[in-house]
């Protein structure tokens, strides 16, 4: 994977939608930003990042075998990966928190954004941002934030880190295909923040309640159980979970 890496840029995902411009020919691309001035969340939160301690970087990725359907197939491919290599890190208590924040214990130590170019009912690209809290160790105003240094008491070389992910990502990526649906969403389901558990949710207009997680669909929307035997699912902008 070609990485480019520069010093400050508004945002890597930005940055690389621009690579892109309509050019369907290009190898997979890594944009390394060691300080981000309006990185990107989501909900549309801001990614807040000290500069030169953490990891945010951007990838481009060409077509993949999917279906414009299967969007969220990318998302969960991409959470489990981070996972798999922060497990070799030895960082505890991993989950990933729906849809793609990656959690150490109640602790938020990254999050995922990823942007589909589509064309033709088909996804022509993809640009996965990721902001992975590394060596940072204050986050003002964040209580729900940390770092891997934080949750460990160790620090880590990003470099090395980066590659490691990079090279999980384009391995997953490279045999990503409709046929393993069902394979990566259960695993991804496996390792659900709060899953089974009974939580506490809210609603747009304000109003809280509990409910126990259950899963993901196909399309990425929350499987909840909101009473014994009763099932409904959720889109992102319709409920948030409270930790």
């Amino acid at each position: 994977m070609r990485i480019i890496k520069v010093n400050a840029i508004n945002s890597t995902n930005e940055f690389a939608r621009n690579l892109y411009r309509g050019n369907s020919k290009f190898e997979p691309s890594c944009v390394v930003a060691k300080e981000q001035t309006k990185g990107k969340g989501q909900r549309g939160a801001r990614w807040v990042s000290n500069a030169g301690e953490n990891l945010t970087f951007s990838i481009l990725y060409p077509k993949l075998n999917i279906g414009i359907n299967q969007q969220f197939l990318l998302s969960a491919t991409v959470s489990v990966c981070i996972l798999k290599v922060l497990i070799k890190y030895n960082i505890p208590k991993l989950k990933v928190k729906w849809p793609n924040d990656i959690m150490s214990g109640r602790f938020k130590i990254s999050g995922i954004l990823i942007e589909n170019i589509l064309k033709n009912d088909k996804i022509e690209a993809s640009v996965i941002g990721v902001g992975l809290n590394v060596n940072q160790e204050t986050f003002e105003g964040l209580p729900q934030a940390a770092s891997l240094k934080l949750v460990t008491g160790r620090s880590f070389k990003l470099n090395q880190l980066l590659q490691d992910i990079l090279a999980e990502i384009e391995l997953k990526l490279s045999t990503l295909s409709e046929e393993r649906q069902t394979e990566v969403l259960e695993e991804y389901a496996t390792n659900m923040f709060r899953r089974n558990k009974v939580s506490t949710f809210q609603l747009p207009d304000g109003r809280y309640f509990t409910g126990i997680i259950r899963g993901v669909t196909t399309t990425g929307r929350l499987n909840m159980e909101i009473e014994d035997s009763v099932f409904k699912t959720f889109d992102l902008k319709e409920v948030k979970l409270m930790t």
